[in-house]
């Protein structure tokens, strides 16, 4: 699912290139607001290093200095409407930076990226919740990154009511957050159905379970991957 990683012309001559080394696995965690995706991530990290690897989070939006600027645009709330098709373009402007400067750079130095969304996070929020075209968000997708697309995707489901209740916890709301009830059914949908089309790629966790199965959930997956028998 990944692009190719470069090689040396000088493989013959002895040492570690980059044909030899081994690229570090993409993991990404997606979501509705208040599945938990904070806490089972540092749960998902904590395996992954438990097994000798190095790991490197991320989020999105953000993960550089400018993309981090743009989550700030994106994320509160402004007395100047923001379009949605805006909203989905500076989404893929801060993702560029994050694969760019980030991400790529990481795997081909052999580290394990977990990052907190991805474009399946702007398939189901822009394509599902807001109605823009899924083509459009792909062909975006395409020129932004290519390629590079997740070695696993962890899909944290819950009813809409049970997320947003837990996320009311958090403190105050950011833009997103404000949205109807009716938008986030909207995002769910998609996300799963995302998942049902591309299970290769992805594994769904109700969790609406308690926190100790989640993790015990999360804990055989990684496994798995680790023995690169991904499901």
């Amino acid at each position: 699912m990944r692009q190719s990683l470069s090689t040396c012309g000088d493989c013959g001559k002895g040492g570690t290139t980059d044909a030899d080394m081994k690229p570090g696995k993409f993991i990404t965690v997606e979501g509705i607001e208040g599945v938990g995706k904070s806490t089972n991530i540092a749960a998902l990290v904590a395996r992954i290093e438990a097994a000798g690897h190095k790991v490197l989070t991320t989020r999105e939006p953000g993960g550089t200095p400018f993309a981090e600027d743009i989550r700030d645009i994106l994320m509160n709330r402004s007395d100047e409407p923001l379009p949605e098709v805006a909203e989905l373009l500076m989404i893929f402007a801060a993702r560029s930076l994050n694969v760019n400067n980030v991400i790529l750079p990481a795997l081909e130095a052999g580290t394990w990226v977990v990052c907190d969304r991805f474009t399946d996070s702007s398939r189901a929020y822009q394509g599902g919740g807001r109605g823009l075209p899924m083509e459009t968000i792909d062909r975006l997708a395409d020129w932004v990154h290519g390629d590079t697309w997740p070695d696993l995707t962890i899909l944290l489901d819950a009813p809409v009511e049970v997320g947003m209740a837990r996320a009311g916890t958090r403190g105050a709301p950011d833009r997103f957050e404000l949205e109807r009830h009716d938008f986030f059914e909207r995002v769910r949908e998609c996300y799963l159905q995302i998942a049902a089309n591309e299970p290769e790629r992805f594994v769904v966790i109700d969790t609406t379970r308690s926190i100790e199965e989640v993790r015990d959930h999360i804990g055989a997956i990684i496994e798995g991957l680790l023995n690169d028998n991904l499901l």
